[in-house]
């Protein structure tokens, strides 16, 4: 099963780093559901570059903890928050092989957390970087009151 993500929140409001249309700086991110994961793919830019040709590690762990917040959000019915982001750096991401492919999954979950494993791989097919995540989960209707969580049933076409 794949299914295209739409993104609910308001992008006149909302201007997240790694998924708003409207940051005119950010990552502007989509997420597709994949089965038990998540998967979005971007197109890296000089702009994001630590060394020339090669993508930035803090862009990296940044990209991999928005996959799993959104896979928070999908996966689990809520929004959360980042606790701990340990990301193992592989291989250097070469920015002129092309499109990132991000996945995100949950790995367990508690009254609390969320644990979740995500990974980065190259336009050449590499296994470049991979994180493990810990968020804390909100209750949902915490989560609606608090941070305009929209319900996991708006992140999906009817």
């Amino acid at each position: 099963m794949r299914r295209k993500v739409i993104n609910p929140y308001d992008p006149e409001i909302n201007k997240c780093f790694g998924c708003s249309k409207k940051n005119p700086i950010g990552l502007k991110l989509e997420f597709e559901e994949v089965d038990n994961h998540i998967e979005a793919k971007w197109e890296p830019t000089e702009y994001y570059a630590g060394y020339v040709n090669v993508l930035h590690g803090g862009i990296i762990a940044t990209l991999l903890d928005e996959i799993c917040a959104w896979c928070v959000s999908i996966k689990k019915g809520t929004a959360g928050v980042t606790s701990e982001l340990k990301v193992r750096y592989l291989k250097p991401v070469f920015m002129n092989r092309g499109t990132i492919t991000l996945r995100a999954s949950i790995e367990k979950t508690d009254n609390k957390y969320v644990y979740l494993k995500s990974d980065l791989v190259d336009g050449g097919g590499n296994l470049c970087a991979e994180a493990y995540s810990t968020y804390f989960a909100y209750p949902e209707e915490y989560a609606k009151r608090k941070f305009g969580f929209p319900g996991k049933e708006y992140f999906f076409d009817k």
